[in-house]
């Protein structure tokens, strides 16, 4: 598995619309091939506006195809529309990994 971790640092007043537009964005990764988990997190600061998110795929091959697909990066754009800035996105390797059932 593979793990893509972005940092973003949202606009001032938009950290609730960030939150809801990161919705659509996790309805359309959840259409991709591969696809496994989003994790939105908000910095230690409860107040702040310092974000990150990790994506974990099932390959490098499937994150690689997901960065083609256009619904994916119209969801993408939306949610960056709340952002100052975001840092260029990694990938890391997944050693282990257990995510509880629901």
């Amino acid at each position: 598995m593979i793990a893509r971790v972005t940092r973003f640092r949202i606009r001032f007043g938009k950290v609730e619309e960030f939150a809801t537009r990161a919705e659509s964005l996790m309805a359309a990764m959840g259409k991709l091939a591969g696809f496994r988990v989003l994790l939105l997190l908000r910095g230690e600061d409860p107040g702040g506006r310092d974000a990150m998110s990790i994506s974990v795929w099932g390959s490098a091959e499937d994150l690689k195809s997901s960065e083609n697909d256009a619904l994916y990066y119209e969801a993408l754009a939306r949610v960056m529309d709340c952002c100052e800035s975001l840092s260029p996105m990694h990938q890391h390797e997944v050693l282990k990994s257990k995510f509880a059932s629901p």
